[in-house]
């Protein structure tokens, strides 16, 4: 008569370990990602490799604009010698999100010699791996990672995985470091999720699953 309560408990008590365990590598991962976008200086490099994020016809979004912004300054102050613009389009018939912030770029002052584009990829690691490839091609080493500070986390697993060997600089004027609690906590938690999914499916599967752009 006391098997059933016994199994319940032990039941309750596995399912209870189980959420704690989870729970544990959750804030561990939020401790992560949070530690890798604090602000740090970049060491000078051959290439700055700008992540791509969306484009709104022929403009960069907010957070595309400081990203490419961010890569420029780091390119006029002789930390990087090129600029490499990844990121396709989401419809066909308009500007990929490389030709757009290269087009700002030269409009700020960089030369198109010293611009390279990637204009297909569709995610975080189809743009590192895809910069990879014109890297290879360019002679180009060593490199500057660009991206918004919670994007740092995961990006920096991604450029390991594609054997570049990169420094993470997250953008200083980040759009999320003025948005409002809602969208920073949003945008928090969605990485969260993006780094565990990265994680989990190229432990077991070795593919990303694909993730939006802001």
């Amino acid at each position: 008569m006391n098997r059933r309560p016994s199994f319940f408990r032990r039941l309750r008590s596995a399912l209870g370990s189980l959420l704690l365990f989870v729970l544990m590598i959750y804030i561990a991962v939020a401790v992560w990602i949070l530690y890798s976008g604090q602000p740090r200086e970049a060491a000078p490099a051959d290439a700055a490799i700008i992540l791509g994020a969306a484009a709104w016809g022929d403009k960069p979004s907010p957070v595309f604009m400081e990203r490419i912004r961010h890569a420029v300054n780091l390119y006029h102050a002789g930390t990087v010698k090129k600029l490499i613009f990844t990121g396709g389009t989401p419809k066909a018939g308009f500007a990929t999100e490389a030709e757009v912030g290269a087009r700002w770029a030269m409009k700020n002052g960089v030369p198109a010699q010293d611009i390279l584009l990637d204009k297909t990829s569709r995610n975080t690691l189809e743009n590192l791996r895809n910069a990879a490839q014109l890297a290879r091609l360019n002679k180009l080493y060593t490199f500057v990672v660009v991206s918004d500070p919670y994007h740092m986390a995961r990006a920096s697993l991604m450029a390991h995985d594609v054997q570049l060997n990169a420094q993470m600089s997250p953008t200083p004027t980040s759009r999320f470091n003025t948005a409002d609690v809602f969208t920073k906590v949003k945008f928090f938690h969605q990485e969260c999720y993006n780094f565990l999914s990265y994680g989990l499916f190229s432990l077991f599967e070795r593919r990303p699953l694909p993730d939006s752009k802001p």
